[in-house]
């Protein structure tokens, strides 16, 4: 029983999540302390106020309400999710679409070039020499066969 344990906290994704969790939370700590020390008084400069949202409090029937950590809870989270986004999130869609992209656009091209058989009128490849329908030999569409990397002319028996 403990060596299934041992085995499944010695796994490679554990490990990595734990550190990923690990690395997180100091992320957010930063995050957090230029927010408090930043963007907080800039946003008390612009607003008048004392710039520490910290402290900022409404009393309703002799209950105080400490509204303000909640605003600065949220700028850090949304300056948290804007630096992921940015600088995680989107280089790496760009770096995936950059190997896929040319894969899925060559696929797609091909597959979706259809034409009409000029004996039976049915759909048919654009690449293809023969009707798969009537079986008449059809001469193939020499654009298509380039996009498909074949030769221009198919080799006949």
């Amino acid at each position: 029983m403990l060596n299934g344990f041992k085995d499944f906290i010695l796994r490679g994704n554990v490990i990595s999540m734990a550190i990923g969790l690990a690395v997180g939370a100091a992320f957010t700590a930063v995050v957090t302390g230029f927010s408090n020390a930043f963007i907080v008084p800039l946003i008390g400069l612009f607003t008048r106020g004392t710039g520490d949202f910290g402290k900022a409090t409404f009393t309703l029937d002799g209950v105080e309400f400490p509204y303000g950590l909640f605003i600065s809870a949220a700028i850090a989270f949304l300056i948290t999710a804007a630096v992921l986004y940015f600088l995680v999130v989107v280089p790496m869609a760009k770096v995936q679409n950059r190997f896929t992209a040319k894969e899925d656009e060559k696929e797609a091209d091909i597959k979706a070039a259809l034409r009409d058989c000029p004996f039976c009128y049915t759909e048919i490849p654009a690449i293809a020499s023969r009707c798969a329908h009537c079986t008449s030999e059809v001469e193939p569409d020499s654009e298509a066969r380039s996009l498909a990397g074949l030769p221009t002319q198919p080799v006949r028996r």
